[in-house]
């Protein structure tokens, strides 16, 4: 089992940074990759960032390249995203997510083992 907890979300103006955690606990060391989601109201939760084990690979979401950084710290078994130039459309609940599977596609959410409780991201404009 692993167990995935987010921190770091909250209430920011447009054009603010905020960076996110995601602690990682249990048998995180069978985990090939981790990564970002992101639910907004009335919609399906969607793909943001990704990183592989050893973060030689990192994948992002058209929405957000360029603005927002996925990192890891195997050490610590966290996984990061700092979000910088944040917009209104970037208000979600943010989850972080884990898996066993060593797989090209990283968008489809039923690839991914693992899911944390998720944290409120609000941007007002």
């Amino acid at each position: 089992q692993v167990q995935l907890v987010e921190s770091g979300g909250g209430l920011v103006q447009a054009g603010a940074s905020l960076r996110l955690s995601c602690a990682a606990s249990g048998r995180t060391s069978s985990m090939s990759a981790m990564g970002w989601f992101r639910q907004a109201p009335g919609k399906e939760r969607a793909f943001v960032a990704a990183i592989t084990r050893s973060a030689s690979n990192t994948y992002y979401a058209d929405s957000v390249k360029g603005r927002f950084t996925i990192s890891r710290d195997n050490a610590k078994n966290t996984v990061y995203m700092q979000m910088n130039n944040l917009k209104p459309e970037d208000t979600a609940v943010y989850y972080c997510a884990a898996r066993y599977a060593v797989l090209t596609d990283y968008i489809r959410r039923n690839t991914y083992n693992y899911w944390g409780q998720g944290t409120q991201v609000t941007v007002s404009s």
